[in-house]
């Protein structure tokens, strides 16, 4: 899928890895080690710009449905392992797969 594509080259591109994610037709869940330097909220400013440009360059069918619109909702959640522990983010996000057995987001080390 290509909003994957998108997700890891952002990622890549600013050093960031994807430890696992989960692609869901109405969101998305990832799990990223994002180095100090960078904040939170620019790297998914990246990754919801980035992919939201491309999409609807890509898919004529987005660009006509959210023209001057916004593809992505404006907000986001996010919690730092540091607030629970890496588990329980795992088990959250394999809780959430059942949900959508169909998602396939695996990210494989090299």
């Amino acid at each position: 899928m290509r909003t994957r594509e998108l997700i890891r080259e952002v990622c890549t591109a600013n050093d960031v890895t994807i430890v696992s994610g989960g692609l869901s037709p109405d969101h998305v869940h990832l799990l990223l080690s994002i180095p100090p330097s960078m904040s939170v909220s620019k790297i998914i400013q990246y990754i919801k710009g980035k992919s939201s440009r491309k999409l609807q360059q890509e898919f004529e069918v987005l660009k006509k449905r959210y023209w001057w619109q916004h593809l992505w909702a404006r907000g986001y959640f996010v919690v730092t392992v540091g607030n629970v522990n890496e588990e329980e983010v795992q088990k959250y996000m394999e809780n959430q797969e059942m949900h959508h057995s169909e998602d396939n987001f695996r990210i494989s080390e090299f």
